[in-house]
């Protein structure tokens, strides 16, 4: 929240960081990892807080769950800068693959179904996982065996580019079957 000031300026609020670091490091003493990596050991915060400013680098809590919590000497944008490109990268390495839906009734038209087919069969090869279900309303409830139809049709079309992971099977009012590539 903004906060104002008599003249309606905004009056300056201090930037919340990511992790406790320098004189915003709560503990009384911390575990000290220098800037070449080696453990110095358990100090008071307000030693190890000089000893990053004697070399121009920033006191950085890593780990605070524990007793006393770890800090580490180093450049906290530098720091900050690596996060952001390890963040990045995994995102980057996660696949994307989702689950795409169709959802149709059992009085879907033929060329509708066929159009539907299709689309799961360019879906399968993107490497999306399709499921497709069949919704019955209604009076349609009394006939459950023309959805399945519709779902079996797709099963036999698809079968050259896809496996089914679960077999058709209805569940309250949708028929439902999953599809991966093969």
């Amino acid at each position: 929240m903004a906060k104002f000031n008599r003249r309606g300026g905004r009056r300056f609020t201090p930037r919340k960081h990511l992790h406790q670091i320098n004189q915003y490091i709560k503990a009384p003493s911390v575990r000290l990892i220098d800037d070449e990596g080696q453990n110095v050991g358990v100090m008071p915060t307000g030693e190890a807080i000089k000893m990053a400013q004697e070399k121009e680098l920033d006191l950085v809590v890593i780990a605070e769950k524990v007793e006393p919590p770890v800090a580490k000497i180093l450049s906290y944008s530098k720091f900050l800068y690596e996060e952001r490109k390890k963040q990045a990268s995994s995102k980057a390495k996660s696949s994307k693959s989702e689950t795409k839906e169709f959802i149709f009734g059992p009085n879907i038209g033929e060329g509708d179904l066929t159009n539907r087919i299709e689309r799961t069969g360019e879906f399968l090869e993107e490497g999306h996982r399709v499921k497709m279900s069949v919704k019955l309303m209604g009076r349609q409830m009394a006939h459950p065996e023309i959805g399945m139809e519709k779902i079996k049709r797709a099963v036999n079309e698809l079968s050259a580019v896809a496996r089914v992971e679960e077999e058709p099977k209805q569940k309250g009012n949708l028929i439902t079957v999953m599809f991966v590539k093969k």
